[in-house]
């Protein structure tokens, strides 16, 4: 049932995209909304005087005595965390504290949501679902933590016929009634220990996605990985699993059906017709890494009714997400491909994994203090020349001594025509710096646009 939150008194803390997107939706529902924040209103700048003209009241926290205590309801964006104080004593005196993805559900309650969350390929499961579902002729919105808040997709005209959220760890810590109708977990890997007292605690914030499932809903999970498969024992709807070697990793959960890799594409068990299978030639997905995201994103838009064909034109049809593995072009015979994502050494492992030969590598940036040799030994075979560029390009090329000949550039227009120079037909030119760009770049879609305009101006 729709919220009625009309003259309700409601303050929305944290004011980044998400904060902003519930304001829109309250004060639409006619809600008297008090917005919080830890910048003043002269750093919040336009976002301030818009909110001035919507009639909401902006606070700068910590937020004044009694405040919190005298709302209907406060609702949190992400990336305040729930376990602040102040919030801590709203709740035990009785007020609702809602995330963003919380509160914009009870206006979608309607539509069938899909769930997505895991510590790395959230973004491009939640996507490539979004393109199954959109092939398979169903008006879907496809945002969460991936660049549209939930909230806008009750703000849009029309109707939808399925919502398919990426869902982090923190947009799981503020729900309450929420409930996917399919659940998924991709893996689960160490983060954000700044945040959870540990790995458990941080696993335990992801499997709050299966809280409110209920009959007629479905989980599909990582059956290669053992904390996903502990987690899926939460999970009181039929699990459904993905594998890249066919043999799950021991589990108390048992499997309802199965999607497995192999050359080419993947098949399922116990999922739709008999011996169902899907090609997978997109370049947009390949790699590991890919194929697992593939198979997540195909069994979500399987169990909830996409057809055989909806799937696999979709999985031929996506373009990837930007700066992912994103291929750039093809110049005589020579893929240049831009992952400028890859901002760590373990980013730039699931990169080279996804190539088996011939690799000139432009690698550097701002270090972050990790050792290069595993990206070097992962490299080895694959990775014929190494185009450094950046503050760690020294650091770099001192790895790579005796393993890649190591050209030094400088800077990424220097190291794309250095690349153009040395490059040979059916080599890859992979920009994974490993690094941050902030050395010389105001980010890595800053870095990863440059290069494709070097790429396209060749």
């Amino acid at each position: 049932m729709t919220p009625d939150l009309k003259d309700a008194k409601v303050v929305v803390y944290g004011l980044a995209k998400s904060g902003l997107a519930a304001i829109r939706l309250l004060t639409r529902a006619g809600a008297r909304v008090t917005a919080l924040d830890a910048r003043s209103a002269q750093a919040l700048g336009d976002t301030a005087r818009e909110l001035e003209a919507q009639g909401v009241t902006l606070v700068t926290s910590p937020p004044p005595p009694g405040l919190l205590e005298a709302q209907r309801l406060v609702v949190v964006s992400p990336g305040v965390p729930l376990a602040l104080p102040e919030l801590q004593a709203v709740r035990a005196a009785g007020v609702p504290v809602w995330g963003e993805v919380e509160l914009a559900s009870r206006f979608l309650a309607h539509v069938p949501l899909l769930g997505i969350t895991g510590t790395n390929g959230k973004s491009t499961t939640t996507a490539l679902t979004g393109e199954l579902f959109a092939r398979g002729g169903r008006r879907t919105f496809v945002g969460g933590n991936l660049g549209r808040p939930l909230s806008e997709a009750s703000l849009s005209p029309g109707d939808w016929d399925a919502l398919v959220v990426e869902l982090s760890s923190f947009q799981l810590e503020g729900i309450d009634t929420l409930r996917p109708r399919g659940a998924a977990i991709l893996n689960l890997t160490p983060d954000h220990l700044d945040r959870y007292a540990d790995h458990a605690a941080y696993g335990a914030a992801k499997a709050r996605i299966f809280k409110n499932q209920a009959a007629g809903d479905f989980a599909v999970v990582n059956a290669d990985d053992a904390d996903v498969m502990r987690l899926a024992e939460a999970a009181r709807v039929p699990v459904y699993g993905f594998s890249l070697t066919g043999r799950p990793v021991a589990s108390a959960p048992v499997l309802a059906g199965l999607a497995v890799a192999r050359s080419g594409g993947f098949g399922f068990t116990g999922v739709g017709e008999a011996g169902e299978s899907f090609t997978l030639t997109n370049r947009a997905l390949r790699g590991g890494h890919n194929a697992q995201n593939a198979m997540a994103a195909a069994l979500l838009a399987r169990l909830a009714g996409v057809s055989h064909e909806g799937v696999q034109a979709g999985l031929d049809s996506y373009p990837g997400l930007p700066h992912r593995l994103e291929s750039v072009r093809v110049l005589e015979g020579v893929e240049w491909v831009n992952d400028s994502k890859a901002t760590n050494v373990d980013s730039v492992l699931v990169a080279l994994r996804a190539f088996s030969r011939d690799v000139l590598l432009i690698a550097g940036g701002k270090g972050k203090g990790a050792p290069y040799a595993p990206m070097v030994e992962e490299g080895r075979g694959k990775v014929k020349t190494v185009l450094t560029i950046g503050q760690d390009a020294e650091l770099l090329a001192r790895a790579y001594e005796g393993a890649a000949t190591v050209h030094p550039c400088g800077t990424l227009a220097q190291a794309v025509r250095r690349a153009r120079e040395l490059a040979v037909p059916g080599d890859t030119v992979l920009l994974s710096p490993a690094c941050a760009s902030y050395d010389q770049f105001q980010n890595f879609e800053h870095r990863g646009d440059t290069f494709k305009r070097l790429v396209e101006e060749l």
